[in-house]
């Protein structure tokens, strides 16, 4: 491959859509275009071996002249995004052209004067929409169909305007929140649209404008880029390609090549915060697709234009700086950034306030650096209690804060002015006064009330009472009430009114924190208070409580002990004392309740349950004759000094030994005395001489003071039981003695010292006639109880073999009867269920005329005519009156169906016979009763009592 060497130095082109103005360099040519223009710059590295390039000027436009395929020469393209669409370069030979398409990006209105503040309107003054091709329906887009992510943005500066959009073209419009969407249905977008939007305030006269471009994915014009041309191209047919990402890798389709002219495009809109640089590859290959040239590298570097604006990390900010604080302090930083490149002005970010609310004390208290975002005080007077809070309005602008280029936002920075303690706590009134009852504590006598200007709440707030003077006692104390900060004096030692009647104090009020440097107390911080103390009627009290006395016990009653008198406190009052006694668990004592005298009731005896330690305890009452009645509690206690007046007790009170003498067989014995030193040990113990057997058979031995030792004298005792006398002392003066018994058992041991069991039984007194006995009695025993069982056997079976005295047939008690008919059939379902009520009232049938009446039901129609008795006598009359009541129940309409009770009530209206007073029985003439023996047996026994007679 050969070229045409030309040398050349570095070049940039931009290329505008409003034409190239061609001006020169030092490095060669620079074309400036307009605002809103795309600019593509090229340049060739490796100047020394690459002499690729020429350029010449002709008519105010530029050219690059050829650019051949070389070995050693990578190309280099730089694409700044700017808006608009395609540049179009009037080039006489053109074989690089470069241009870009920025649809995506934002440009910034121009010719506007430089504002210090937020200016309210549209971001852009022409927007590129690219239309996806998923919103297509078909070729078409349906109605109320968003657009695209992109929107159209409009600035309102945080005025919180309502703002409206009004479309050039009826197809499209715009959404309150910048979307851009359809408003009929659309059938094809297959070329551009582009329309104006006017935006209006719903409350403003102002309307700001701009335009929309809409475009379809693909469906723009591609911008020539340059020309790829082999030198061999003259000789043979050659066929262009590229390779590499944003040709046919991803993102693919970028990129493409005439594959015959060598003209390279690009087809879509570029973004550098998507993607930067592009590294590609170009290919020239003959029609037989054999490589005629090696490929050469092209590098394609986006070119940042400022489409992004400032983005604040948070929308509102919050800090704070203490009052007082001085010029220069540091309250909070806040930072911005903007995705476009950061080594240009694009992205370079500069802060300023734009506003501070409120402007007290002056509009201007803090003020910001424009690199850093640091937000500083620049003047004193900052005071809580004033201002406690400031709203700053901070701007953030690009293109190193150039108003009229760059794109701003805006951030809220909220500034809060911390407590100091600088206003010391004063008291609402200089006096404070309160009254309380003497005795009384944790009683509230005052509320001091003071005010604080700080931070309610907190150490600078919260106060804290001291009371310097007059109490020296210690009789009050200050609590503060958590909630409103008032001190509650308090007192806790009980003040006496006839040792001070009143008292006049000095009251300190200070805050938890130490107030501020150069801050001093204020003369309202100390307050005088004076308390006064209501007398009221005390209750008598005992001089010494508990008071003890000691006495020895066996006092006899009657006895005085002491006297035991309190005293009214209340001197200015003159009340007489009464005494009762209010405790006495052993009913030992009484008072003199004039004048409190203790005398005795019963003996003192100090081994009594009621007695702890030698000691008994009562409790008595004095109480005055004041209103209201007070009374005072004295507790006595009396030392009972201990006599000999129990003596010793001997334990154990029962022991065993071998029946033979053994050194081990022995019995350690020793005694117990109620009694206490020196009326116990050490004890005496010995054997009495009677009965002589005693000191014959056993001896005792001295062990220690308390303890001794009885042992067998005799090698052999008969087993047995043995009671032995033993007579105790102790040592009290004089000692007491006591004759005290020891069951001993002794009986026959086994080779270890213990009682065998069969020595057991006889130790115990049980001999083999006793056992007879036992056995005997036992025998005799069961046998009773067997014959017992026997006769109460044979008892029952003689009464159930008795017979009756009637037939059982004829047996007139209660019987179980069987009736198993159970009616007719269906003949007896059909009645009226309703004459199963129960009557509610039984008036009808109380009213009912005489004769026989039912009581199970109430009739609901006229009641058949029961028979009535006639008053004349007749002998039938009975049975007739019985039969005719039983047919008119049979005929009854109303009865129920099942059989009822009939009351036959009729006792008859008197007798013809008169009064049978007159009657009398005579025993003259004999009569004969046999007849009743044919009666039947209910009249057996009647016939056996009165028949028969001749035979007795």
């Amino acid at each position: 491959m050969t070229a045409r060497r030309q040398r050349a130095p570095p070049a940039l082109i931009h290329a505008g859509v409003g034409g190239v103005v061609v001006t020169p360099s030092s490095n060669g040519l620079w074309l400036l275009g307009t605002e809103r223009s795309i600019s593509v710059s090229a340049a060739l590295l490796r100047q020394t071996s690459r002499d690729v390039l020429s350029l010449s000027g002709r008519g105010g436009s530029a050219g690059i002249t050829e650019v051949f395929m070389r070995k050693t020469a990578p190309l280099f393209f730089f694409f700044s995004l700017l808006t608009g669409g395609f540049a179009e370069m009037d080039v006489s030979r053109v074989i690089l052209a470069c241009g870009l398409l920025a649809g995506a990006s934002w440009g910034s209105k121009t010719g506007q004067p430089p504002k210090t503040s937020c200016r309210p309107g549209f971001s852009q003054n022409f927007y590129t929409v690219i239309v996806s091709g998923d919103v297509l329906h078909g070729q078409s887009i349906l109605k109320d169909t968003a657009l695209s992510s992109q929107r159209v943005k409009f600035e309102d500066c945080q005025r919180s305007r309502e703002v409206g959009f009004i479309s050039s073209d009826p197809n499209f419009s715009v959404r309150p929140d910048g979307t851009v969407y359809t408003q009929k249905e659309v059938a094809n977008l297959s070329e551009p649209v582009q329309f104006m939007v006017t935006a209006w305030g719903l409350h403003d006269p102002h309307i700001w404008e701009t335009t929309v471009k809409l475009a379809l994915v693909g469906h723009l014009h591609s911008l020539p880029l340059t020309k790829i041309r082999s030198d061999q191209d003259k000789d043979v047919g050659i066929r262009y390609s590229i390779t590499g990402a944003g040709a046919d890798q991803p993102p693919s389709g970028i990129y493409n090549i005439d594959p015959i002219s060598g003209n390279m495009f690009v087809t879509q809109p570029l973004d550098r915060e998507e993607r930067a640089s592009y590294h590609l590859r170009a290919h020239a290959v003959d029609m037989n697709g054999n490589q005629v040239e090696n490929p050469i590298d092209l590098y394609i570097y986006v070119i940042d234009m400022n489409d992004n604006r400032p983005e604040f990390q948070n929308q509102v900010y919050n800090g704070s700086v203490a009052e007082g604080s001085k010029p220069g302090s540091s309250v909070m930083q806040v930072t911005a950034s903007d995705s476009d490149d950061s080594t240009t002005a694009n992205g370079m970010v500069r802060y300023r306030i734009l506003s501070q609310t409120p402007h007290s004390p002056i509009p201007n208290m803090f003020t910001i650096n424009s690199e850093t975002g640091d937000i500083v005080t620049v003047a004193a007077g900052l005071d809580r209690e004033k201002v406690s809070q400031y709203t700053l309005i901070v701007q953030a602008t690009d293109m190193e804060g150039n108003l009229n280029f760059g794109l701003s936002n805006t951030a809220t920075a909220l500034i809060s002015i911390t407590d100091i303690n600088d206003n010391p706590p004063e008291f609402t009134v200089r006096t404070f006064s309160g009254e309380v009852p003497e005795n009384k504590v944790n009683v509230v006598v005052a509320n001091l009330t003071v005010v604080d200007r700080d931070q309610p709440h907190s150490p600078n707030w919260n106060a804290v009472y001291r009371i310097v003077n007059g109490d020296p006692s210690g009789h009050f104390t200050i609590r503060t009430n958590p909630i409103t900060n008032e001190g509650m004096l308090t007192v806790i030692k009980p003040v006496d009114f006839e040792m001070n009647r009143a008292f006049m104090l000095t009251v300190v009020v200070s805050n938890q924190a130490h107030l501020a440097s150069g801050i001093q107390s204020s003369l309202q911080s100390t307050a005088g208070v004076t308390i006064s103390v209501q007398d009221v009627n005390e209750p008598p009290v005992f001089p010494v409580n508990p008071k003890i006395i000691r006495f020895e016990e066996g006092v006899p009653a009657g006895t005085t002990l002491t006297v035991f008198a309190a005293q009214d406190p209340d001197h200015f009052i003159h009340q007489i004392v009464r005494y009762a006694k209010l405790s006495d668990p052993a009913n030992w004592l009484r008072i003199n309740r004039t004048n409190g005298q203790i005398t005795t009731m019963a003996l003192l005896d100090r081994e009594s349950m009621y007695v702890r330690n030698n000691m008994y305890e009562a409790t008595f009452l004095a109480y005055d004759n004041g209103s209201p009645q007070a009374s005072g509690t004295g507790t006595l206690q009396i030392y009972l000094i201990d006599v000999n007046d129990n003596p010793p007790v001997l334990v154990p009170r029962e022991a065993q030994v071998c029946e033979r003498s053994r050194p081990n067989s022995r019995i350690n014995i020793t005694a117990s005395d109620a009694d206490t030193d020196p009326n116990v040990g050490p004890f005496v113990f010995e054997l009495p001489s009677f009965p002589p057997s005693v000191r014959r058979n056993w001896t005792i031995s001295r062990l220690s003071g308390d303890y001794a030792q009885l042992k067998l004298r005799i090698s052999y005792l008969e087993a047995g039981m043995y009671e032995i006398p033993i007579i105790v002392s102790d040592s009290g003066n004089p000692p007491l003695s006591n004759r005290s018994v020891i069951r001993v058992k002794v009986c026959p041991c086994d080779h270890n010292g213990d009682c065998s069991a069969t020595g057991a039984v006889a130790a115990a007194g049980l001999g083999t006639g006793a056992i007879i006995a036992i056995l005997i009695c036992i025998i005799i025993l069961l046998s009773m109880v067997l014959l017992f069982v026997v006769w109460m056997k044979r008892r029952e079976k003689e009464r159930q073999a008795k017979p009756l005295l009637i037939d059982p047939e004829d047996d007139v008690r209660d019987n179980i009867l069987k009736y198993d008919e159970e009616g007719g059939g269906e003949e007896d379902q059909d009645y009226d269920l309703s004459q199963l009520q129960q009557p509610e009232s039984l008036d009808h049938i109380i009213n009912k005329t005489t004769g026989v009446r039912r009581v199970d039901e109430r009739p609901v129609i006229a009641e058949s005519q029961y028979p009535v008795r006639p008053s004349v006598p007749h002998p039938g009359d009975i049975g007739d009156f019985i039969n005719d009541g039983l047919r008119a129940a049979d005929n009854d309409p109303t009865a129920p169906p099942y059989d009822s009770l009939l009351v036959f009530d009729y006792e008859g209206s008197g007798s013809t016979a008169g009064s049978v007073s007159s009657l009398n029985s005579t025993s003259s003439g004999d009569q004969d009763y046999d007849y009743l023996n044919d009666w039947g047996p209910r009249f057996k026994k009647l016939a056996d009592l009165y028949g028969g007679g001749d035979d007795d």
